[in-house]
């Protein structure tokens, strides 16, 4: 089954089209609207408007809500980790991947739709939902990215990445936008607050999450009409109660698969310590330009849109450089320029126009580095039906990537006086990464 889709366009467009699909949750939930409509529920102020007081009560410990916030995320990103390699052993065995990717794909719309009924008086609510979406987020790109060997051939996998990361750029963007004229504009829509007068802002930022999960599961009808059900292992349909234990095994074959395969054990901490740089970098962008730039809210979602449309044409260009000179040497040149702007941050960076050049750099190796990453890994499986297991390891660095890196800025941060001494470990983790490239030779296209 596998042979026979390979590089049909309307499978490998339905594909892509899960990128954009998803995007709009990473934009729109992670970096933009929620957080900013998330401090304003969590803060305190007095009768000027001043914020008094950004400390919450969560589980009887008083705690600051973006450390709240940063945790809850921490902690379902560690949740998909541990929970993907058994998730994919499954699917992979079963054969029905696809049904997995929907229930994340469902289980991330619907808890980004319900973030409507989240306001001041429901912390709960908002951060178990901030979970559940981020879990059907990130829970979905595991059995997603596994798809990628089996719709494409080898030469063809950089460009279709690219794509994907591409379309779900521009169509995250599309919908920003769109949210960002209803947050701005309420009035425009009709939405005012009970005097009749005055614009309800609350409202119309509540809609927009409304608006991330339909867009979510709407496109994504496209992605599940198309691709296959996924090739299992098994030869003979078993009991539910022995998917665990077979879903167990299927994991220790790969992991002793994999350890014989000497390209993907050195590729893989490769991408883990540079992926603890560039995770970390896109979660703190913003934070950076707030508290050391003093950067005001419209200043910063335009840094988040030109990062978005620079970073289209950095995929399809890096795609453009592994062809011309190989996966390993694009990798290598991502990782100096990611450096490159680190340093740059730490002793140029100053203003908003500064920031802005920076944003662009980010957006060129962003869409770059991502989308050529998941290919390279993509061209080193070897002929296999185990696609989901294998991007399960795949997803767990990068998952635990984002944890550690973010511990990492984290605890440097609180022991400095400015957010800029954390980014000596950015461009550490950069150059560690580049190194460990070395380790590699060249991939075949």
């Amino acid at each position: 089954m596998v042979n026979v889709i390979k590089g049909n366009k309307k499978v490998i467009n339905a594909w892509a089209t899960y990128d954009l699909a998803n995007s709009v949750y990473n934009l729109v939930i992670t970096a933009t609207i929620f957080p900013i409509y998330y401090k304003a529920q969590t803060v305190t102020k007095d009768a000027d408007g001043n914020i008094t007081s950004n400390i919450v009560s969560f589980l009887g410990t008083e705690i600051k809500n973006t450390s709240l916030y940063d945790f809850a995320i921490a902690f379902a990103f560690l949740v998909v980790a541990f929970l993907s390699p058994l998730l994919s052993g499954v699917a992979d065995y079963g054969g029905n991947k696809k049904r997995f990717m929907q229930f994340f794909c469902y289980l991330g719309a619907a808890s980004c739709s319900l973030m409507y009924f989240f306001d001041r008086d429901n912390l709960y609510l908002g951060i178990i939902l901030a979970v559940l979406a981020c879990v059907g987020y990130a829970g979905s790109l595991v059995f997603y990215n596994s798809y990628l060997p089996e719709i494409a051939p080898v030469e063809m996998q950089d460009k279709i990445s690219a794509r994907g990361f591409a379309m779900g750029y521009v169509g995250s963007s599309v919908l920003l936008i769109i949210n960002l004229i209803m947050v701005l504009h309420p009035e425009w829509f009709g939405w005012l607050k009970e005097d009749g007068v005055t614009p309800d802002v609350g409202h119309a930022t509540r809609i927009s999450f409304v608006m991330v999960g339909l867009w979510w599961f709407g496109f994504s009808q496209i992605t599940f009409y198309h691709l296959p059900k996924g090739a299992g292992t098994n030869k003979e349909k078993k009991s539910p109660k022995h998917l665990l234990t077979h879903g167990f095994k299927e994991l220790k074959k790969v992991w002793s698969e994999l350890k014989h395969n000497k390209q993907l054990v050195r590729f893989l901490p490769a991408f883990f310590i540079y992926s603890m740089g560039v995770q970390t970098v896109m979660l703190v962008a913003n934070h950076f330009g707030s508290d050391e730039i003093k950067m005001e809210s419209g200043q910063l979602i335009t840094t988040i849109l030109i990062i978005q449309f620079v970073a289209m044409a950095g995929a399809y260009l890096f795609s453009f450089i592994s062809r011309k000179l190989g996966n390993l040497s694009a990798l290598k040149i991502a990782t100096l320029i990611w450096a490159l702007i680190c340093l740059c941050t730490f002793f140029l960076v100053h203003t908003a126009v500064h920031f802005y050049i920076v944003a662009a750099c980010v957006g060129l190796v962003m869409g770059g580095i991502q989308s050529l990453s998941r290919s390279t890994y993509s061209k080193m499986l070897p002929e296999t039906k185990d696609n989901a297991s294998y991007f399960s390891f795949y997803d767990v660095c990068e998952k635990l990537s984002i944890v550690l890196g973010m511990l990492t800025f984290g605890i440097i941060n609180e022991c400095s006086a400015t957010m800029r001494t954390p980014i000596v470990a950015l461009i550490s983790f950069f150059i560690l990464g580049f190194f460990l490239l070395f380790r590699m030779k060249e991939i075949k296209s």
